[in-house]
């Protein structure tokens, strides 16, 4: 059994989530503080891809990243790098469809965050980012690292936008999901049902990461609501 799809899909997935973490987080952090109008119109555009057909932003990228159009020639006129039909064209793909989880999941868990906390942080003479990295991430980190899990699922099993922009070539671009799809089409169940099984047995155990963190979350802030008067 080719062990390639695997690799080739932690790996995009990997370096996606990554990619999204930071800007998911940064996303949910500015936007969760701007006026309700701004933030509405900012929320539709950056969770649109969650809505959308994949293969919908499969077709954007093309235009946008392909040898004839202005980001992609650019890239292969001055790097001599392709942006189109390569494993990491699916980085692309994977991250801006799993993008709207990450920034969905942070958002929810800044806005729940109690101001309190950074105000007195701030008569401490403590800087924003000061705050933002050792009061405000630290009480969050339960509902960011359940998005970045999410992000990653979602990002691991991406097929639309994925196969439209890095299409299937075994051993280069090949992924679960394109492999899964070419078995069945080729008539090979018996290949095509151990690809299923694997992806089935690595989603499971993503959603019991995520339940398990929902759990301690729960937890937490269960402690936190305790009286002074009952833990005194």
């Amino acid at each position: 059994m080719d062990w390639y799809p695997l690799y080739n899909s932690l790996r995009i997935a990997a370096i996606s989530t990554v990619l999204i973490f930071f800007l998911g987080l940064f996303a949910a952090y500015y936007v969760a503080k701007l006026p309700r109008l701004v933030k509405g119109v900012l929320d539709v555009v950056l969770t649109l891809p969650l809505v959308l057909p994949p293969t919908v932003v499969g077709y954007f990228l093309l235009r946008i990243l392909g040898p004839k159009r202005v980001v992609g020639l650019w890239f292969l006129n001055t790097f001599d790098i392709k942006l189109t039909m390569v494993w990491y064209s699916a980085v692309f793909a994977s991250a801006v469809v799993a993008f709207p989880l990450m920034y969905r999941t942070a958002r929810g868990a800044f806005e729940s965050f109690d101001p309190n906390l950074a105000y007195a942080a701030q008569t401490l003479g403590r800087s924003n980012t000061w705050i933002f990295w050792r009061v405000r991430l630290p009480a969050c980190k339960q509902g960011i690292i359940a998005g970045a899990v999410l992000s990653f699922a979602r990002a691991l099993g991406e097929y639309g936008a994925t196969s439209m922009i890095a299409g299937y070539t075994p051993g280069r671009t090949a992924t679960i999901s394109t492999t899964v799809y070419q078995l069945w089409r080729t008539g090979d169940d018996a290949a095509a049902y151990r690809w299923v099984l694997v992806n089935i047995a690595i989603s499971a155990a993503v959603l019991l990461t995520v339940n398990l963190l929902e759990r301690k979350d729960r937890t937490a802030r269960k402690r936190m609501a305790v009286p002074f008067e009952e833990v005194v």
